[in-house]
Protein backbone atom coordinates (compact mmCIF):
# COMPACT_ATOMS: atom_id res chain seq x y z
CA UNK A 1 0.00 0.00 0.00
CA UNK A 2 1.37 3.37 -1.03
CA UNK A 3 2.29 5.84 1.74
CA UNK A 4 0.30 9.06 1.28
CA UNK A 5 1.66 10.97 4.26
CA UNK A 6 2.45 14.68 3.85
CA UNK A 7 5.67 16.36 4.99
CA UNK A 8 6.17 20.08 5.54
CA UNK A 9 9.49 21.63 6.60
CA UNK A 10 10.00 25.29 7.52
CA UNK A 11 12.18 27.47 9.74
CA UNK A 12 11.58 30.05 12.44
CA UNK A 13 13.54 31.95 15.09
CA UNK A 14 12.86 31.89 18.84
CA UNK A 15 13.38 35.46 19.99
CA UNK A 16 12.56 34.55 23.61
CA UNK A 17 15.78 32.53 23.71
CA UNK A 18 17.95 35.31 22.27
CA UNK A 19 21.50 35.65 23.54
CA UNK A 20 23.88 38.49 22.77
CA UNK A 21 21.37 39.92 20.32
CA UNK A 22 20.97 36.70 18.28
CA UNK A 23 18.00 34.33 18.24
CA UNK A 24 18.36 30.57 17.59
CA UNK A 25 16.96 29.17 14.34
CA UNK A 26 14.69 26.12 14.65
CA UNK A 27 13.45 23.82 11.93
CA UNK A 28 9.74 22.92 12.12
CA UNK A 29 8.73 19.48 10.88
CA UNK A 30 5.10 18.62 10.14
CA UNK A 31 4.03 15.05 9.37
CA UNK A 32 0.26 14.85 8.85
CA UNK A 33 -0.28 17.98 11.00
CA UNK A 34 1.84 16.59 13.85
CA UNK A 35 4.52 19.18 14.58
CA UNK A 36 7.98 19.01 16.12
CA UNK A 37 10.88 21.49 16.30
CA UNK A 38 14.64 20.88 16.27
CA UNK A 39 17.44 23.34 16.98
CA UNK A 40 19.59 23.89 13.88
CA UNK A 41 22.60 25.13 15.80
CA UNK A 42 22.52 28.47 13.97
CA UNK A 43 21.55 31.88 15.36
CA UNK A 44 20.84 35.21 13.72
CA UNK A 45 20.03 38.80 14.62
CA UNK A 46 16.19 39.02 14.29
CA UNK A 47 16.48 42.09 12.04
CA UNK A 48 18.02 39.88 9.34
CA UNK A 49 15.27 37.24 9.53
CA UNK A 50 12.43 37.10 7.00
CA UNK A 51 9.41 35.53 8.70
CA UNK A 52 7.49 35.27 5.44
CA UNK A 53 10.09 33.16 3.65
CA UNK A 54 11.77 31.52 6.62
CA UNK A 55 15.17 32.67 5.36
CA UNK A 56 17.91 35.14 6.16
CA UNK A 57 17.62 38.47 4.38
CA UNK A 58 20.16 39.46 1.74
CA UNK A 59 21.19 42.41 3.93
CA UNK A 60 23.17 39.95 6.07
CA UNK A 61 26.79 39.67 4.83
CA UNK A 62 26.70 35.85 4.97
CA UNK A 63 23.10 35.27 3.96
CA UNK A 64 24.06 32.90 1.10
CA UNK A 65 26.12 30.72 3.40
CA UNK A 66 23.42 30.46 6.08
CA UNK A 67 20.54 29.97 3.63
CA UNK A 68 22.52 27.21 1.95
CA UNK A 69 23.01 25.48 5.31
CA UNK A 70 19.29 25.75 6.07
CA UNK A 71 18.54 24.37 2.61
CA UNK A 72 20.82 21.41 3.32
CA UNK A 73 18.93 20.72 6.56
CA UNK A 74 15.59 20.77 4.74
CA UNK A 75 16.90 18.48 2.00
CA UNK A 76 18.31 16.01 4.55
CA UNK A 77 14.98 15.83 6.41
CA UNK A 78 13.08 15.29 3.15
CA UNK A 79 15.54 12.59 2.08
CA UNK A 80 15.13 10.72 5.38
CA UNK A 81 11.35 11.04 5.10
CA UNK A 82 11.31 9.56 1.59
CA UNK A 83 13.53 6.65 2.65
CA UNK A 84 11.30 5.94 5.63
CA UNK A 85 8.04 6.12 3.65
CA UNK A 86 9.51 3.70 1.12
CA UNK A 87 10.11 1.07 3.80
CA UNK A 88 7.43 1.81 6.42
CA UNK A 89 3.63 1.93 6.35
CA UNK A 90 3.51 5.08 8.50
CA UNK A 91 6.10 7.57 9.74
CA UNK A 92 5.79 9.57 12.98
CA UNK A 93 7.37 12.96 13.42
CA UNK A 94 9.32 11.62 16.43
CA UNK A 95 10.78 8.79 14.34
CA UNK A 96 11.75 11.24 11.61
CA UNK A 97 13.48 13.44 14.15
CA UNK A 98 15.51 10.49 15.48
CA UNK A 99 16.44 9.47 11.96
CA UNK A 100 17.54 12.99 11.02
CA UNK A 101 19.54 13.42 14.26
CA UNK A 102 21.00 9.92 13.81
CA UNK A 103 20.27 9.19 17.46
CA UNK A 104 21.42 5.58 17.11
CA UNK A 105 24.77 6.68 15.66
CA UNK A 106 25.94 9.17 18.28
CA UNK A 107 25.92 9.19 22.07
CA UNK A 108 23.51 11.51 23.85
CA UNK A 109 23.90 12.88 27.35
CA UNK A 110 21.16 10.88 29.03
CA UNK A 111 21.85 11.16 32.76
CA UNK A 112 21.89 13.96 35.31
CA UNK A 113 25.63 13.64 35.96
CA UNK A 114 26.45 13.51 32.24
CA UNK A 115 24.44 16.70 31.68
CA UNK A 116 26.25 18.41 34.57
CA UNK A 117 29.63 17.30 33.22
CA UNK A 118 28.80 18.55 29.73
CA UNK A 119 27.72 21.92 31.13
CA UNK A 120 30.71 22.23 33.48
CA UNK A 121 33.21 21.49 30.71
CA UNK A 122 31.73 24.40 28.75
CA UNK A 123 31.87 26.65 31.83
CA UNK A 124 35.49 25.64 32.49
CA UNK A 125 36.40 26.65 28.94
CA UNK A 126 34.73 30.04 29.47
CA UNK A 127 36.64 30.47 32.74
CA UNK A 128 39.93 29.83 30.95
CA UNK A 129 38.90 32.35 28.29
CA UNK A 130 38.22 34.95 31.00
CA UNK A 131 34.48 35.10 30.25
CA UNK A 132 33.31 33.64 33.56
CA UNK A 133 34.73 33.53 37.08
CA UNK A 134 36.13 30.41 38.73
CA UNK A 135 33.47 30.85 41.42
CA UNK A 136 30.76 30.15 38.82
CA UNK A 137 32.32 26.79 37.92
CA UNK A 138 32.75 25.90 41.60
CA UNK A 139 29.08 26.70 42.23
CA UNK A 140 27.91 24.16 39.64
CA UNK A 141 30.35 21.51 40.83
CA UNK A 142 29.04 21.87 44.38
CA UNK A 143 25.45 21.69 43.11
CA UNK A 144 26.19 18.45 41.24
CA UNK A 145 27.78 16.88 44.34
CA UNK A 146 24.78 17.80 46.49
CA UNK A 147 22.34 16.30 43.98
CA UNK A 148 24.41 13.10 43.82
CA UNK A 149 24.27 12.91 47.64
CA UNK A 150 20.49 13.43 47.47
CA UNK A 151 20.05 10.57 44.97
CA UNK A 152 22.14 8.23 47.11
CA UNK A 153 20.13 9.01 50.25
CA UNK A 154 16.69 9.12 48.63
CA UNK A 155 16.90 6.59 45.79
CA UNK A 156 20.02 4.58 46.64
CA UNK A 157 21.58 5.48 43.25
CA UNK A 158 24.39 7.86 42.28
CA UNK A 159 22.88 8.91 38.94
CA UNK A 160 19.59 8.87 37.11
CA UNK A 161 18.28 9.06 33.56
CA UNK A 162 17.09 12.50 32.51
CA UNK A 163 13.93 11.03 31.00
CA UNK A 164 13.06 9.47 34.36
CA UNK A 165 12.90 12.86 36.07
CA UNK A 166 9.47 13.92 37.24
CA UNK A 167 8.00 16.79 39.20
CA UNK A 168 8.31 14.71 42.38
CA UNK A 169 12.11 14.57 41.95
CA UNK A 170 12.31 18.36 42.23
CA UNK A 171 9.99 18.60 45.22
CA UNK A 172 11.85 15.76 46.98
CA UNK A 173 15.15 17.53 46.28
CA UNK A 174 13.86 20.78 47.78
CA UNK A 175 12.53 18.93 50.84
CA UNK A 176 15.88 17.14 51.25
CA UNK A 177 17.83 20.41 51.23
CA UNK A 178 15.49 22.04 53.76
CA UNK A 179 15.18 19.10 56.16
CA UNK A 180 18.04 16.61 55.79
CA UNK A 181 20.66 19.24 54.99
CA UNK A 182 18.94 21.97 57.06
CA UNK A 183 19.83 24.59 54.46
CA UNK A 184 18.36 28.09 54.53
CA UNK A 185 15.47 28.69 52.13
CA UNK A 186 17.55 31.07 49.97
CA UNK A 187 20.50 28.64 49.81
CA UNK A 188 18.10 25.89 48.72
CA UNK A 189 16.65 28.25 46.10
CA UNK A 190 20.09 28.88 44.61
CA UNK A 191 20.95 25.17 44.32
CA UNK A 192 17.56 24.45 42.74
CA UNK A 193 18.08 27.36 40.33
CA UNK A 194 21.46 25.93 39.26
CA UNK A 195 19.89 22.52 38.69
CA UNK A 196 17.05 24.09 36.70
CA UNK A 197 19.60 25.61 34.31
CA UNK A 198 21.09 22.15 33.68
CA UNK A 199 17.66 20.65 32.99
CA UNK A 200 16.68 23.52 30.69
CA UNK A 201 19.92 22.96 28.76
CA UNK A 202 19.10 19.24 28.45
CA UNK A 203 15.59 19.99 27.15
CA UNK A 204 16.90 22.54 24.64
CA UNK A 205 19.45 20.01 23.37
CA UNK A 206 16.74 17.36 22.92
CA UNK A 207 18.29 15.07 25.56
CA UNK A 208 14.98 14.72 27.34
CA UNK A 209 11.31 15.38 26.70
CA UNK A 210 9.14 17.18 29.23
CA UNK A 211 10.77 19.66 31.60
CA UNK A 212 9.97 18.61 35.22
CA UNK A 213 10.39 22.24 36.30
CA UNK A 214 7.37 23.38 34.26
CA UNK A 215 4.98 23.39 37.24
CA UNK A 216 7.56 23.91 39.99
CA UNK A 217 7.59 27.16 41.92
CA UNK A 218 10.31 28.20 44.35
CA UNK A 219 10.52 31.59 46.00
CA UNK A 220 13.53 33.57 47.15
CA UNK A 221 12.91 35.27 50.50
CA UNK A 222 14.33 38.74 50.28
CA UNK A 223 15.60 40.00 53.61
CA UNK A 224 16.58 43.46 54.78
CA UNK A 225 20.20 44.26 54.00
CA UNK A 226 22.17 45.56 56.96
CA UNK A 227 23.69 48.97 56.34
CA UNK A 228 25.54 51.62 58.31
CA UNK A 229 23.93 54.91 59.25
CA UNK A 230 25.74 58.17 58.57
CA UNK A 231 26.47 58.42 62.29
CA UNK A 232 28.18 55.02 62.23
CA UNK A 233 30.18 55.95 59.14
CA UNK A 234 31.34 59.12 60.92
CA UNK A 235 32.33 56.99 63.94
CA UNK A 236 34.59 54.90 61.69
CA UNK A 237 36.11 57.93 59.99
CA UNK A 238 36.87 59.83 63.19
CA UNK A 239 38.11 56.89 65.28
CA UNK A 240 41.86 57.01 65.95
CA UNK A 241 43.75 53.70 65.78
CA UNK A 242 47.30 52.99 66.90
CA UNK A 243 47.67 50.13 64.40
CA UNK A 244 48.54 51.00 60.79
CA UNK A 245 46.89 47.73 59.77
CA UNK A 246 43.52 48.81 61.20
CA UNK A 247 43.85 52.31 59.75
CA UNK A 248 44.32 50.93 56.24
CA UNK A 249 41.44 48.46 56.50
CA UNK A 250 39.17 51.18 57.91
CA UNK A 251 40.08 53.51 55.01
CA UNK A 252 39.40 50.83 52.38
CA UNK A 253 36.03 50.02 53.98
CA UNK A 254 35.04 53.70 54.12
CA UNK A 255 36.15 54.05 50.47
CA UNK A 256 33.75 51.22 49.56
CA UNK A 257 30.98 53.01 51.49
CA UNK A 258 31.50 56.12 49.35
CA UNK A 259 31.87 54.35 45.98
CA UNK A 260 29.73 51.20 46.15
CA UNK A 261 32.42 48.94 44.69
CA UNK A 262 32.55 45.34 45.92
CA UNK A 263 35.71 43.98 47.51
CA UNK A 264 36.64 41.92 44.42
CA UNK A 265 36.49 45.04 42.24
CA UNK A 266 38.42 47.26 44.66
CA UNK A 267 41.13 44.60 44.89
CA UNK A 268 41.89 44.75 41.16
CA UNK A 269 42.09 48.55 40.77
CA UNK A 270 45.58 49.49 39.65
CA UNK A 271 47.57 52.46 40.96
CA UNK A 272 46.53 54.76 38.09
CA UNK A 273 42.91 53.56 37.85
CA UNK A 274 41.34 56.99 38.41
CA UNK A 275 40.34 58.74 35.18
CA UNK A 276 38.93 62.18 34.38
CA UNK A 277 35.52 61.97 32.73
CA UNK A 278 33.92 64.11 30.06
CA UNK A 279 32.45 66.22 32.84
CA UNK A 280 35.93 67.06 34.09
CA UNK A 281 35.38 65.10 37.32
CA UNK A 282 37.34 62.09 38.59
CA UNK A 283 35.81 58.64 37.99
CA UNK A 284 36.49 54.97 38.65
CA UNK A 285 35.27 52.46 36.08
CA UNK A 286 35.40 48.69 36.02
CA UNK A 287 33.56 45.64 34.72
CA UNK A 288 32.08 43.85 37.70
CA UNK A 289 33.67 40.48 38.37
CA UNK A 290 30.31 39.02 39.42
CA UNK A 291 28.03 40.12 36.56
CA UNK A 292 30.44 41.36 33.85
CA UNK A 293 28.43 44.60 33.75
CA UNK A 294 30.21 47.96 33.52
CA UNK A 295 30.20 49.97 36.74
CA UNK A 296 31.17 53.66 36.64
CA UNK A 297 31.20 55.89 39.71
CA UNK A 298 32.09 59.61 39.99
CA UNK A 299 34.31 59.99 43.04
CA UNK A 300 32.97 61.86 46.05
CA UNK A 301 35.37 64.08 48.08
CA UNK A 302 35.84 61.48 50.84
CA UNK A 303 36.82 58.80 48.29
CA UNK A 304 39.27 61.18 46.58
CA UNK A 305 40.75 62.06 49.97
CA UNK A 306 41.47 58.39 50.69
CA UNK A 307 43.03 57.84 47.25
CA UNK A 308 45.27 60.87 47.75
CA UNK A 309 46.31 59.55 51.18
CA UNK A 310 47.74 56.36 49.64
CA UNK A 311 49.14 57.88 46.46
CA UNK A 312 52.73 57.37 47.67
CA UNK A 313 52.07 54.21 49.75
CA UNK A 314 55.00 51.76 49.39
CA UNK A 315 52.69 48.73 49.28
CA UNK A 316 50.44 50.28 46.61
CA UNK A 317 53.38 51.27 44.38
CA UNK A 318 55.16 47.91 44.74
CA UNK A 319 51.96 45.91 44.02
CA UNK A 320 50.44 48.38 41.50
CA UNK A 321 47.36 48.85 43.69
CA UNK A 322 45.10 51.88 44.05
CA UNK A 323 44.59 51.12 47.76
CA UNK A 324 46.29 48.80 50.30
CA UNK A 325 43.68 46.01 50.00
CA UNK A 326 44.49 42.84 51.94
CA UNK A 327 43.15 39.30 51.46
CA UNK A 328 39.38 39.00 51.80
CA UNK A 329 39.49 36.67 54.83
CA UNK A 330 41.79 38.93 56.83
CA UNK A 331 39.95 42.01 55.64
CA UNK A 332 36.65 40.79 57.12
CA UNK A 333 38.35 39.83 60.38
CA UNK A 334 39.89 43.27 60.73
CA UNK A 335 36.58 45.03 59.93
CA UNK A 336 34.94 43.21 62.83
CA UNK A 337 37.78 44.25 65.10
CA UNK A 338 37.33 47.86 63.98
CA UNK A 339 33.55 47.68 64.51
CA UNK A 340 34.11 46.42 68.06
CA UNK A 341 36.55 49.23 68.84
CA UNK A 342 34.06 51.79 67.48
CA UNK A 343 31.16 50.35 69.48
CA UNK A 344 29.25 49.31 66.32
CA UNK A 345 27.15 46.22 67.11
CA UNK A 346 26.44 45.23 63.49
CA UNK A 347 28.26 42.29 61.90
CA UNK A 348 30.30 44.10 59.25
CA UNK A 349 31.39 42.44 56.03
CA UNK A 350 32.91 43.73 52.81
CA UNK A 351 29.52 43.80 51.08
CA UNK A 352 27.79 45.89 53.77
CA UNK A 353 29.83 48.84 52.48
CA UNK A 354 28.18 48.38 49.07
CA UNK A 355 24.71 48.33 50.64
CA UNK A 356 25.63 51.43 52.65
CA UNK A 357 26.60 53.31 49.49
CA UNK A 358 23.31 52.36 47.83
CA UNK A 359 21.18 53.35 50.81
CA UNK A 360 22.78 55.79 53.24
CA UNK A 361 25.10 57.66 50.85
CA UNK A 362 22.94 57.89 47.72
CA UNK A 363 19.22 57.07 48.02
CA UNK A 364 18.87 58.71 51.43
CA UNK A 365 20.36 61.89 49.96
CA UNK A 366 17.94 62.06 47.06
CA UNK A 367 19.93 60.35 44.28
CA UNK A 368 17.39 58.74 41.88
CA UNK A 369 17.26 54.95 42.00
CA UNK A 370 17.97 54.77 38.25
CA UNK A 371 21.27 56.57 38.81
CA UNK A 372 22.15 54.33 41.76
CA UNK A 373 21.35 51.24 39.69
CA UNK A 374 23.71 52.41 36.94
CA UNK A 375 26.54 53.15 39.37
CA UNK A 376 26.16 49.76 41.03
CA UNK A 377 26.35 47.99 37.66
CA UNK A 378 23.00 46.24 38.11
CA UNK A 379 21.41 44.58 35.09
CA UNK A 380 17.91 45.13 36.46
CA UNK A 381 16.60 47.99 38.58
CA UNK A 382 14.69 45.43 40.68
CA UNK A 383 18.05 44.33 42.08
CA UNK A 384 18.70 47.89 43.19
CA UNK A 385 15.29 48.10 44.85
CA UNK A 386 16.21 45.06 46.93
CA UNK A 387 19.78 45.99 47.77
CA UNK A 388 19.16 49.66 48.42
CA UNK A 389 16.22 49.93 50.78
CA UNK A 390 15.24 53.48 51.64
CA UNK A 391 16.08 54.07 55.28
CA UNK A 392 13.58 55.40 57.81
CA UNK A 393 15.17 58.82 57.79
CA UNK A 394 14.53 59.15 54.05
CA UNK A 395 10.92 57.94 54.41
CA UNK A 396 10.38 60.41 57.25
CA UNK A 397 11.82 63.29 55.20
CA UNK A 398 9.65 62.41 52.18
CA UNK A 399 6.51 62.22 54.32
CA UNK A 400 7.25 65.59 55.94
CA UNK A 401 7.53 67.15 52.46
CA UNK A 402 4.22 65.51 51.49
CA UNK A 403 2.53 66.87 54.64
CA UNK A 404 3.81 70.36 53.85
CA UNK A 405 2.47 70.15 50.28
CA UNK A 406 -0.91 68.88 51.44
CA UNK A 407 -1.12 71.56 54.15
CA UNK A 408 -0.23 74.27 51.64
CA UNK A 409 -2.90 72.95 49.25
CA UNK A 410 -5.56 73.00 52.00
CA UNK A 411 -4.67 76.60 52.91
CA UNK A 412 -4.88 77.55 49.22
CA UNK A 413 -8.29 75.91 48.88
CA UNK A 414 -9.59 77.76 51.95
CA UNK A 415 -8.36 81.08 50.55
CA UNK A 416 -10.01 80.40 47.18
CA UNK A 417 -13.32 79.64 48.91
CA UNK A 418 -13.13 82.81 50.96
CA UNK A 419 -12.52 84.91 47.85
CA UNK A 420 -15.43 83.22 46.07
CA UNK A 421 -17.79 84.09 48.94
Amino acid sequence: MKNTQKLLVSFRILTRRSKNGEAPIYVKIYVDSKRLEIATGYSINPKFWNNATGEIRSAHPEYLHYNTKLGDIKSEIKREFLLMTATQRTVTVQELKKKYLKVDDKPLYKTICEAFDFHNIKVEQLVKAGKLSAETLLRYKITKNKIVDFMKVTYNVSDRSLNDLKYSFITDLEHYFLTNQKLHNNTTYKYIKNFKKIITMAVNNDWMGKNPFMQFKSQYHWKDREVLTQEEIDLLINKEFSSERLIQVRDVFVFCCYTGFAYADIHKFEHDAVIRGLDGEFWLTTTRKKSKVKESVPLLPKALEIIQKYKDCTFCIANNKLLPVKSNQKYNEYIQEIASLCGIKKHLTTHIARHTFATTITLSNGVPIETVSSMLGHKNIKTTQIYAKVVEQKVSTDMKLLKERLSAREVLNVDVLKEAQ
